[in-house]
């Protein structure tokens, strides 16, 4: 493989430009004027060997906009698809003169689509001054979309709310730090499309879940271009908080046989999406998007390493979460954490000391790959998020596998001789039900998406608290904010890396839609005037707690030789039989820990009690202290549906503990 880089490269005397056709028999490179209206210049590229064709334009200038047409045999039903009325986005393309808009005339074979779609720009690279990645596993990662987090934030400027931009308000960082984010993890930002289906509901994708290439970020999100990820992630280091990026190279917006000719489907649809191997016109549809991106291939694996050195080299991103992950390892014979894809993400230079997380499954046949990747990545566990949810529903038999969850997940995660946890614990993502929507809804509500209620997933383990969505009724709603603050605590409780989505330390709300793509709206944007403050201080703290015990950033397996111990309500070790009673509604889990304030050996003790009353539990001898300071002493029982964080301690300090 040639080292030249493919995509637009600007000198002092020109411009080198570089795509990649195993099967187009011609490219052309289309000049437009300075507004993106008039194509100006149709220039044939050279074809070399490889399908790599190239072209040298003198004095041509940054900002330039332009767009390539690529010709050969138009047969779908072979996985061709050469159409030179099609005007197609560089796959490297770095910025882009608009947003995407959907229409159908885009799919339509001979309609000129110069109009239609945006027109790269010409860009130089601005490499940015970086360090080490900000953030190291086992901190709080906090997963939010820049729409939806700020456009009713009421002290960002209008003008830059629903961008980039407002991400280094100082108001947004101060809400950062109190609530103590280590990362930010920016669902997509590269420019999408809407799903066809869309525009004829009135709605419009306000997630990103829906690329056509993988580098251009969406205009309406970074106006300037690259400059606005840099400046962002640049004043973000400055407080010490990481940016993680959320990229999907699973699929494209191109989508299905009936959907856009875009970029990479017009330029070598047999090279950069799977097709069935006995009929060449049948894209896999291992992602439930209508298509699948080749990643085995080389030039796509090139492609994806390339995009990823991007994003560190010229915005110094600390690290990246790959959406439908699983595709990564894929080849037409199935998954492997050993793929070349996989390898060469993990073994590039840059990346070494970067973050990768994996959403670690696609719906494709073995799809589900939880704890079978590489070493290096961090996984979305979603079996730890069930169990957490199922102990709080009141699930029976379910005491086991929260330790479990809150031990870090070893079974799952040591599988290959692995001696760290690798886990991602959450309780609730962009897609799927709020954190108080899970204790609000016994059901999903997606009535709002035009699809009679069909789409999105229909066990998702929650529980109303006794009314089907908004009350009055202050009972409920004291009891929802109760469950909340449970969760959290159980979660903060976690060994792993944590993930917890923007709003959901403060009872934000979807009004039941778990699959809120679509409601670029209210019903996703999260209104900042409205917060639970309760809930914000109680995250606040429980932030506070894990930074402040050495136990919570360590991510070995427990020994359970003095580092770890579980005890029943008696206060003494749990037996099998403990671990088998069906309807256990309380455990305590028992720490040994470094106190870094008071720079001392402490002992933690943690006490679910997930039932509806308030339950007597002993405790080890000693003198505890409630870190969170509400309730009253264990003497009177520890309080339903709560979790008690206590530690003990032998100066004179120590009093008495109180309930959570």
């Amino acid at each position: 493989m040639t080292s030249s880089p493919l995509g637009a490269t600007l000198q002092a005397d020109g411009c080198w430009f570089r795509v990649q056709s195993l099967h187009a028999n011609r490219i052309d490179l289309c000049l437009f004027d300075e507004v993106g209206k008039r194509e100006v210049q149709h220039l044939e590229m050279n074809r070399e060997g490889t399908g790599r064709f190239t072209l040298f334009v003198e004095n041509i200038k940054q900002g330039t906009r332009y767009g390539l047409r690529a010709h050969g045999e138009y047969d779908p039903d072979r996985g061709l698809w050469f159409d030179p009325s099609k005007l197609l986005i560089d796959p490297y393309a770095k910025q882009l003169d608009h947003s995407f808009a959907y229409d159908p005339r885009l799919s339509e074979f001979g309609f000129d689509t110069a109009a239609l779609v945006p027109k790269s720009i010409l860009t130089k690279d601005q490499p940015v001054e970086r360090g080490a990645a900000r953030f190291r596993k086992g901190g709080l990662i906090y997963e939010l979309g820049v729409r939806p987090f700020t456009m009713l934030h009421p002290d960002v400027p209008e003008a830059d709310r629903g961008t980039l931009r407002a991400l280094r308000h100082p108001s947004v960082i101060t809400h950062l730090k109190r609530i103590g984010v280590d990362a930010i993890e920016l669902l997509p930002i590269v420019a999408w499309i809407d799903e066809r289906h869309l525009p004829a509901l009135g709605l419009t994708n306000g997630w990103g879940y829906n690329p056509v290439t993988f580098m251009a970020l969406d205009p309406r999100l970074a106006p300037d271009g690259m400059a606005d990820l840099a400046e962002t992630v640049a004043e973000l280091h400055r407080h010490e908080i990481g940016v993680i990026l959320d990229l999907v190279f699973n699929h494209t917006g191109e989508s299905d046989r009936f959907g856009a000719t875009l970029s990479l489907r017009g330029l070598d649809n047999l090279t950069y999406y799977h097709r069935h191997p006995e009929d060449a016109g049948a894209l896999v549809n291992d992602t439930g998007t209508g298509n699948t991106v080749a990643c085995d291939h080389p030039t796509v694996r090139r492609m994806i390493v390339d995009t990823l050195r991007h994003f560190v080299l010229n915005a110094g991103v600390d690290g990246f979460r790959f959406d439908l992950g699983t595709i990564l390892g894929r080849s037409m014979e199935g998954f492997s954490r050993h793929s070349d894809t996989l390898k060469a993400i993990a073994e590039d230079d840059l990346l070494a000391d970067r973050i990768l997380i994996a959403e670690p499954w696609d719906i494709g046949p073995g799809g589900y790959q939880l704890g079978n990747f590489p070493t290096s990545f961090l996984e979305w566990n979603d079996r730890a998020r069930d169990d957490m949810r199922l102990y709080w529903r009141g699930d029976e038999g379910r005491t086991g596998s929260l330790a479990s969850a809150l031990a870090g997940s070893s079974a799952t995660f040591s599988r290959h001789g692995e001696s760290e946890t690798r886990s991602v614990n959450f309780l609730a993502a962009h897609d799927g039900f709020t954190l108080m929507d899970l204790v609000s809804y016994a059901h999903k509500h997606n009535e709002a998406n035009g699809e009679d209620n069909r789409d999105g997933h229909n066990d998702n383990h929650s529980w109303n608290n006794g009314a089907e969505g908004e009350t009055s009724d202050p009972a409920i709603r004291a009891a929802r904010e109760r469950d909340v603050k449970a969760l959290l605590s159980t979660l903060f409780a976690s060994r792993g890396t944590l993930m917890l989505t923007a709003g959901d330390e403060a009872g934000r709300s979807q009004r039941g839609n778990n699959n809120a793509y679509a409601q670029d709206n209210a019903i996703t944007w999260m209104d900042w005037q409205s917060l639970n403050e309760d809930l914000i201080a109680h995250t606040a703290e429980l932030s506070h707690i894990r930074r402040r015990f050495a136990v919570f950033s360590q991510l070995e397996f427990f020994s359970g030789q003095g580092d770890i111990e579980w005890l029943n309500q008696f206060g003494e070790p749990m037996t099998v039989c403990d671990w088998e009673d069906p309807h256990r509604t309380q455990l305590t889990m028992i720490l040994a820990t470094r106190d870094l304030e008071q720079n001392a050996d402490v002992t933690l003790a943690i006490v679910f009690n997930r039932s509806g009353q308030d339950q007597q539990a002993c405790l080890p001898e000693g003198s505890w202290l409630d870190l969170l300071s509400t309730g009253t002493q264990p003497e009177t029982g520890f309080a339903a549906r709560s979790v008690t964080w206590l530690v003990s301690q032998t100066n004179d300090r120590a009093r008495p503990a109180k309930v959570r």
